[in-house]
């Protein structure tokens, strides 16, 4: 993809022909990217495809071997100095026996435009805790916490990189809360994460990450579309998978106790020649492929080999 001088400038992110190598691993190997300012975009790929590098680069933390990086315009350095910036990495702690206001206005005074602390509060979902001192706080909050942190400085540009690594469901539930009305007040957000259902959820567009480049850019649905397979689920009992693969459009069958689900690379095909032959049929199901699916296959190795459900988590 070309990226032009107008799009550069009107960007909220920008990267030309971005590359990084650590020795012989080409961790970021010619990436360009677009993020247009008020976008949630998210940042996927398996284990060392190369997410974390090139958001350390956007942060101004490692220099690119070659290439640009635009933050609004800026350089990370000078989007960093003006507070443009948010970020909630993977490590980090608080700061321990201070209150979260405490730290939060500790915070505040540290940039020069600083976003009100019972705004940050409130659009964070912390007013339960905002009394409580920092090392008396469950994971889940001490995630919400950090991410207030990350939005004291008031920027436009908000960074997330495993944000809900260890959280529980419940914890992941309300820190996406939290995500939705922070992206609802017109914030740029890119975000990193395992959980592709929280890609699929709350991102409006997906950029997935393999061997250090961008095999695919866009919502979820249009990656999803890629995979061109679709799934019938239905209630057939005494069928075996033999006969059902002779169908039509028919690429895999499996059987889980009285169900069928059959993998398709045609779904109209195989409906149409499934229910002539098994009028029995019952409780049919067609969806289209998950994110996973498409996950697996376009971040696959070049050989063939695909990266496993245990890289996900």
């Amino acid at each position: 993809m070309t990226i032009t001088e107008s799009a550069v400038s009107t960007a909220g992110i920008s990267l030309r022909g971005l590359t990084k190598s650590f020795g012989a691993v080409h961790a970021v190997d010619g990436v360009d990217l677009v993020v247009a300012p008020g976008e949630t975009v998210a940042l996927l790929g398996p284990n060392g495809a190369g997410k974390s590098t090139t958001i350390d680069m956007i942060l101004g933390l490692n220099k690119p071997d070659s290439g640009d990086v635009r933050v609004f315009g800026m350089t990370p350095e000078q989007a960093v100095q003006r507070g443009a910036i948010g970020a909630m990495l993977q490590t980090g702690e608080l700061i321990r026996d201070l209150t979260v206001r405490e730290l939060l206005a500790m915070m505040a005074s540290l940039y020069p435009n600083p976003a009100r602390v019972d705004d940050v509060v409130d659009v964070t979902g912390i007013a339960d805790i905002v009394e409580r001192r920092t090392n008396k706080l469950s994971g889940g909050q001490t995630q919400r916490v950090r991410a207030a942190i990350a939005l004291i400085s008031n920027p436009d540009l908000l960074v997330l990189d495993e944000p809900t690594v260890a959280m529980d469901v419940e914890g992941r539930h309300l820190f996406w809360n939290s995500v939705r009305r922070i992206a609802a007040s017109g914030k740029t957000i890119l975000f990193a994460t395992h959980y592709l259902e929280e890609a699929d959820t709350y991102a409006d567009r997906i950029v997935l990450m393999a061997r250090g480049r961008i095999v695919a850019d866009g919502p979820a649905t249009e990656i999803k579309a890629t995979v061109g397979l679709r799934t019938i689920r239905a209630t057939l009992p005494g069928v075996d998978t033999d006969s059902l693969l002779m169908l039509d459009g028919v690429k895999t069958a499996e059987r889980r106790g009285e169900a069928i689900v059959l993998h398709c690379s045609d779904s109209d095909a195989a409906i149409r020649a499934l229910l002539p032959a098994y009028p029995a049929a019952s409780d049919i199901e067609i969806a289209g492929a998950g994110l996973e699916q498409a996950f697996l296959m376009l971040t696959g190795d070049r050989d063939g080999a695909e990266v496993t459900t245990e890289e996900l988590s």
